[in-house]
């Protein structure tokens, strides 16, 4: 990998686009502004005068020079703008959502990803051990679902994509619950089938599973600590046989309470969604609808608590132990037959369609030659949906003497992405 390069792109709005990459990207933003390249959203640098064929022409053999002159090297993506897969693919998402591209111009930044990427698949290990020098995001307006798209390292074609830990699960790397990046092939309708029929319900189950896990966790922790300070009060001393006073037991309780409340926030966090998918008249538990409700009207008494303390309402710690512990103990009364409903609404995977012999269809979804590509002659090959056609040939219109430099990957026809 070069100190300093230039990676060009085709856009379907913006034509020719440069992304600089590198330890010594900084040179390849000097050659790209030497040039006439303009820095834009992002980080990424389009041409200022995209719509004219010769002055694009020219100012992309002026690049060729200028990063000569400043010891950058020149390539060119074998796939169209990053930015475009993304579109295409969020508009045909089901809901709403926006795409945003992001440059790992140097490449210790792209290790920044890792902590965050809540992924048990090649996605992770991807930007672990391979140069990605940009991605594209995806996020769900609605649930905040935020996708990470990258190019597949080592394939002409295809995409890897996986997802970011929620915001609630604090850092994702190394989660047991993480779900599974998924291969995406080149057609956006193909992918968004890819990451609606298999991805996102299986992210989804993943989701539904780190919230019983962090529920489960935070009521055992309650739990624990209320058995210890019960046998200590119990007893009258502390764990190594001290003498406790009037004046200790206090402290300990007030100690106890408020680290119950802190454990129990992060009920408050994921037990209304887990109550949401509950209906206990459909599992083999009927009986578990009263303590269902009871455990719902707990935490509205406790959420009423958080809010007024989030909003800066005065209220003092007995006051705020006297409102929350009673709906403590009910999450601890009835902690089993909550568990028991929660495991029993967990996503079902989705039905495999039946086995048919595999059938070979022309893709309705046709890839179209780059527009800086010449027309070729010869008669255009059929494109099937598991059969990509390779990149288009280099257009003869380089310098000769530069880098070999083909023009990106075929893009579908559509409207723009406005997101």
């Amino acid at each position: 990998m070069a100190d300093a390069q230039i990676i060009l792109a085709y856009s379907r709005d913006a034509g020719i686009v440069a992304m600089p990459s590198g330890s010594k990207y900084e040179a390849a933003g000097t050659a790209l502004e030497a040039s006439g390249f303009q820095r834009g959203d992002a980080g990424v640098y389009r041409l200022k005068q995209a719509g004219d064929p010769v002055a694009s022409c020219a100012t992309v053999a002026g690049l060729v020079r200028s990063a000569e002159a400043h010891g950058v090297t020149v390539t060119t993506s074998s796939r169209r703008f990053i930015g475009d897969a993304a579109c295409d693919i969020a508009r045909l998402l089901p809901g709403q959502w926006d795409t945003q591209v992001e440059l790992y111009c140097h490449p210790v930044w792209q290790e920044d990803l890792v902590p965050w990427l809540w992924d048990s698949g090649e996605l992770v290990r991807a930007v672990q051990s391979d140069r990605v020098p940009y991605a594209a995001t995806l996020t769900d307006t609605a649930s905040g679902t935020t996708l990470l798209l990258i190019e597949r390292p080592g394939h002409q074609l295809h995409y890897l994509v996986g997802a970011f830990a929620r915001e609630l699960f604090g850092e994702g790397h190394g989660d047991p619950h993480a779900p599974r990046s998924i291969v995406l092939p080149p057609f956006p309708g193909h992918a968004a089938r890819e990451i609606t029929g298999r991805y996102l319900p299986a992210f989804d189950r993943a989701v539904h599973a780190r919230r019983i896990t962090d529920v489960a966790g935070a009521l055992d922790r309650i739990r624990t600590e209320h058995d210890a300070w019960a046998a200590m009060v119990a007893s009258t001393r502390y764990s190594d046989a001290t003498p406790l006073d009037i004046d200790a037991l206090g402290d300990a309780t007030a100690q106890f309470l408020d680290s119950a409340w802190r454990d129990f926030l992060t009920v408050l966090d994921h037990a209304p969604a887990l109550l949401d998918r509950c209906h206990p008249t459909a599992t083999p538990w009927p009986q578990d609808t009263q303590a269902l409700t009871q455990l719902a009207g707990a935490l509205s008494d406790a959420e009423a608590v958080r809010e007024e303390l989030a909003f800066g309402t005065p209220l003092a710690r007995t006051e705020r132990n006297l409102r929350t512990w009673p709906a403590i103990t009910t999450w601890l009364t009835h902690s089993e037959p909550f568990l028991r409903q929660a495991q029993a609404a967990t996503p079902r995977p989705p039905a495999r369609p039946a086995r048919t012999p595999p059938v070979t269809r022309l893709s309705t979804e046709r890839l179209t030659p780059c527009p800086l590509t010449p027309t070729s002659p010869s008669a255009p090959i059929p494109t099937t949906a598991s059969s990509p056609p390779p990149p288009p040939r280099c257009p003869p219109t380089w310098p000769t003497g530069s880098s070999p430099v083909s023009s990106s990957s075929p893009y579908p026809n559509g409207p723009a992405c406005t997101g």
